[in-house]
C-alpha cells in the first residue's frame, strides 16, 4: 500500500495494525494518532490495539450525534462507550479519548501549558454548531486553558474537491449565526469545465470552517495544522461514507493528556 504524501508537519508511522498518522507539533505535547482503515474499530480488540499504541489501558469513545455537546473525562473509570456528545476534553494521563470519522473532521487539541487535551468530531452539523469551539471553551472552563497555548491537528476528512452539498447547508450555517463573509469563504462553486453549460455543484470546505472558527476563538492560526488528506480521494488508506456508503468503516483520532 502506498501512503499518500502529507505536509512536513505530519508523518506516517507504523503501528501494530499498520499505518497511523501523527502531527509533529503535537508530538511534544501529547501522545496521539489518527488511524487508517487497517485498524478495525468494530470490536473491543481494535480499541485495545489503539490503547496500546498510545501507552494506556483504555480508550474512551462517544455516542456521536453530530452536535456540539462536550464530555469531560477525568479518569480511566470512564466507560468506553460514553454519553451522547461529539467532543471530549480531558486532563487524565491514564486514558485516551477518541472520536470516529468517515468524512467528518477528526480534530485533536492540546494545551502546551496545562497538558489538557480535546478530541472533536465535526461533520457539517457539528461544524455549523461550532463543536471545536465548544471543546475549546470546555478546556477553558475545566482546566484554565488559554487559546493562545493550544495546538490543534486536523485529521483526514472529506475535502472540498469531493464534498458537494446543497444550498440548504448554506441556510443552516446562516441560521447558526455564522457571518456572511465566512459562509462565502467556506462554500464555493467552481467554474464549469470549458465548453460545458452545466452548472457546477456547491462545495463545502469543512476543514477551513473548523480552522477559521478556532482562529476566531483565539487559537493562533500558525498553531493549527491540517494534514490535507481527503478521505474520498484515498480509499486505499482511509474511509469515506460518501464514497462507500454503509460499507464504510471508521478511522479514529485519539489523544492522551500529558499529565502535567
Amino acid at each position: 500500500m502506498t501512503l499518500p504524501q502529507v505536509p512536513d508537519t505530519f508523518y506516517w508511522t507504523e503501528a501494530p495494525w499498520g499505518a497511523a498518522l501523527r502531527c509533529r507539533p503535537l508530538d511534544s505535547l501529547a501522545p496521539h494518532l489518527f488511524t487508517t482503515r487497517q485498524l478495525s474499530l468494530a470490536s473491543a480488540a481494535g480499541y485495545a490495539e489503539l490503547a496500546a499504541a498510545l501507552g494506556v489501558q483504555h480508550v474512551a469513545t462517544l455516542t456521536q450525534v453530530h452536535g456540539a455537546a462536550v464530555s469531560i473525562v477525568h479518569a480511566a473509570e470512564s466507560p468506553r462507550h460514553g454519553p451522547e456528545a461529539d467532543a471530549f476534553v480531558s486532563n487524565a494521563s491514564d486514558i485516551a479519548v477518541a472520536v470516529r470519522a468517515a468524512d467528518c473532521v477528526p480534530l485533536l487539541m492540546a494545551d502546551s501549558v496545562t497538558g489538557a487535551v480535546a478530541a472533536v468530531h465535526a461533520g457539517w452539523r457539528g461544524t455549523a454548531a461550532r463543536a471545536a469551539v465548544a471543546a475549546l471553551h470546555a478546556m477553558q472552563r475545566e482546566y484554565g486553558t488559554h487559546p493562545a497555548n493550544v495546538v490543534a491537528a486536523i485529521g483526514p476528512s472529506i475535502g472540498p474537491c469531493c464534498y458537494t452539498v446543497g444550498p440548504d447547508l448554506v441556510d443552516a450555517f446562516a441560521a447558526a449565526g455564522h457571518e456572511r463573509y465566512l459562509i462565502e469563504r467556506w462554500f464555493s462553486t467552481p467554474p464549469p469545465p470549458r465548453g460545458s453549460r452545466e452548472r457546477t455543484q456547491l462545495r463545502l470546505d469543512i476543514t477551513a470552517a473548523n480552522r477559521d472558527q478556532l482562529v476566531l476563538a483565539g487559537v493562533p492560526e500558525r498553531q493549527i495544522y491540517d494534514c490535507r488528506l481527503c478521505t474520498a480521494m484515498h480509499l486505499e488508506v482511509l474511509t469515506s461514507y460518501r464514497a462507500e456508503k454503509e460499507n464504510a468503516g471508521r478511522i479514529a483520532g485519539a489523544i492522551v493528556a500529558a499529565g502535567r
